[in-house]
Parts: C-alpha cells; structure tokens; sequence
C-alpha cells in the first residue's frame, strides 16, 4: 500500500491505496465521486473525465498514485468549486441546451469542455468538435453538446447565444 495526499473537489484527502489503482476506481470506491464514470477501461470514451491540476484527464489512464499531491476536480465538485455553489456555466449550459441523451458521457462531456473553454474562451464549431473528439457520445450526434459549448463560450464573454 501507498499513502496519498491531495485535494479533492475543494477537500484534502489521504488514503492508502494499491500502486496499481487507478484514478477513476479511486474516485469512486475510495471516495464515492460515482459522477465519474467508468465507460471503456480503455481509454476510448472519455466517460471518466476529470480534471487534474487543471486539466482534463482520462481518470481510467491515471494511477491514483501518479495523482499524489495534485488537484483533482470531479463533475461532483465543478459546481461546488465554482462560484458559491451555483452550476458551472458549461454546466447550465449543457441544462439549456439539451445536450444529453442518455446521460452516460455527460460528465465527461462536460469537464473536457470546461477544459477547451478555458484553453480556447472562443472557438469556432471545427475547434470545439477538434477539442471534444477524445469523448464520445453514442446518442446525440454531438450537435447539442457543440451548442451548450457556443453557449458557455457566449456566456463567458457576456454574450447570448
């Protein structure tokens, strides 16, 4: 067993856990952060989507021992780190725009989003579908998902969409 250090959704956490433990299985058995789903084990789909010190990671490709010491965003926590609590702009944006169907890659969907959105505050149509291609989505045709994007893009700039 390893000990581990880091923040989670906001909150320091340390566990014990076996080197071969991945991130996601982490999140969720050890911690119960069940908004990170496990899709593929392959990292296919995206699914498991989290963001580590920042940045959108597949949790399914992540040791939670690579994690030691970092900062960890779960779609559980994106609201709550965000604002006093009210939903993350991409969040109520994928709300108003419909762009769910199933539900099953919507986490995901939406902390790489967040991740595009802040690498890239106003990209076009080509760039979100370039920014999403690692997460799929089998219901929807993306066509809703890209506009909840444009949507957070126009509200991040003041705009409406």
């Amino acid at each position: 067993m390893t000990k581990i250090h880091l923040t989670v959704d906001g909150g320091a956490v340390s566990e014990d856990v076996e080197p071969r433990m991945l991130l996601v299985q982490f999140l969720r058995e050890k911690l119960g952060k069940t908004g990170t789903l496990i899709g593929c084990d392959t990292s296919n789909c995206g699914a498991c989507t989290v963001h580590l010190d920042g940045r959108a990671v597949k949790s399914c490709n992540v040791l939670a021992v690579q994690a030691d010491g970092g900062e960890v965003t779960t779609i559980e926590g994106l609201a709550a780190t965000y604002d006093g609590g009210e939903l993350h702009p991409v969040q109520a944006a994928f709300h108003e725009c419909h762009a769910l169907q199933c539900g099953f890659c919507t986490p995901g969907m939406i902390m790489r989003s967040v991740d595009l959105l802040n690498e890239n505050p106003d990209p076009t149509e080509d760039e979100i579908r370039e920014g999403l291609e690692g997460n799929l989505c089998r219901c929807t045709g993306y066509h809703n998902i890209v506009r909840a994007v444009q949507t957070a893009a126009a509200a991040g700039k003041g705009e409406e969409q």
